[in-house]
């Protein structure tokens, strides 16, 4: 055998076009699990596909393991509900840094195209950042909770508290329509929270009766009307509000001896917020039947005047009216003429 040369083969490591970033580590192992051979394009937006399925399975793991514990660790829905949301925009942060990775892209680069950024659009997203400040103080101060009834005072408009998020607050008003209100404008209304600790609610009526009414037996009706509503509380032990008590059956008082009769006010109180003006329509109503056969007449303003011999006296004059250019009066009839002619015309 003639001696010959032996020429050793090695592999050479596949080349990088030039300006193009190399794969991460997790868009290689992706590539290596496929049995075919993909374009570096297609490698990493496959990647991130599946990152974002993972960061989306992922927050619904962690909500269903740790949700129960929250919820009563804090005990409140809207803490409750913003922790939740925190844990998951934390496992969405999780993979959107690692879907940075996939494209090459890097930490200080992203934090000074931030900072370039924040500083030109620094005065639009101010609004967004006051409303998650306000929205932290909400939650904080406890001015009302997920589930509560309150009235927005400057609108006049009720409805149930149906979210609470760092941005805004989302109200089920009473008409079935919703409010959505950023918090940094919620915190300055005047907000009435029908809900907050006890739900029992005090109403007042207001009567006006004749003088010659017989005054107890309307004082004894309009109580009366008040207790035969179902959601009226019609007796029990004294309600308390901060340091006061107050009777919890209806109680009638004389309010004041106005000019067309006696004014009495009825203050009663409802177990339940939710449906006020129909509690105030059924006392009405039950108090319009109990008078009919009663000493008692509703009173509504009329004036009696009464002349005699010590009323005085006042002059009256016509005074001369405005005549038109041809003479006749203004506003009256037509002067008839002075003169009529007859058949022959004299």
């Amino acid at each position: 055998m003639h001696p010959g040369h032996v020429l050793l083969l090695q592999s050479s490591p596949t080349a990088t076009p030039s300006g193009a970033t190399p794969m991460s580590d997790v868009t290689q192992t992706v590539v290596s699990w496929l049995p075919i051979t993909v374009d570096p394009i297609v490698a990493r937006v496959l990647t991130t596909v599946i990152l974002v399925g993972l960061a989306w399975g992922a927050s619904r793991l962690v909500v269903t393991l740790f949700g129960r514990r929250i919820a009563q660790w804090f005990r409140r829905p809207s803490l409750t509900r913003t922790a939740l949301r925190g844990l998951r925009a934390t496992v969405y942060l999780f993979a959107m840094l690692a879907i940075l990775g996939v494209w090459g892209l890097r930490i200080t680069e992203i934090g000074l195209s931030v900072a370039v950024f924040s500083a030109v659009v620094g005065v639009v997203v101010a609004p967004i950042v006051g409303s998650f400040i306000s929205g932290i103080f909400l939650l904080a101060d406890q001015p009302y909770e997920i589930g509560d009834m309150v009235e927005l005072a400057d609108r006049d408009q009720r409805g149930f508290v149906e979210d609470i998020t760092l941005r805004h607050t989302k109200i089920f008003t009473l008409d079935n329509s919703f409010l959505v209100i950023p918090n940094g404008t919620m915190r300055g209304r005047d907000v009435i929270n029908y809900s907050a600790e006890d739900p029992r609610t005090r109403l007042s009526l207001d009567v006006l009766v004749t003088y010659e009414s017989d005054l107890n037996e309307a004082r004894s009706l309009i109580s009366r009307a008040a207790r035969q509503v179902d959601n009226v509380i019609g007796g029990g032990p004294d309600i308390r509000v901060g340091a006061a008590r107050y009777p919890a059956a209806p109680t009638v008082y004389i309010n004041e001896y106005g000019d067309h009769g006696v004014l009495l006010t009825l203050r009663y109180w409802v177990t339940e917020p939710y449906k006020l003006l129909a509690a105030r329509s059924a006392v009405q109503a039950n108090l319009w039947e109990l008078v009919e056969d009663a000493d008692v007449e509703f009173a509504y303003p009329h004036s009696h005047l009464h002349f005699d011999e010590t009323s005085g006296t006042m002059e009256v004059a016509m005074a001369d009216q405005p005549r038109r250019d041809n003479g006749g009066p203004v506003g009256g009839t037509e002067s008839r003429p002075t003169q009529s002619s007859d058949a022959d015309g004299e």
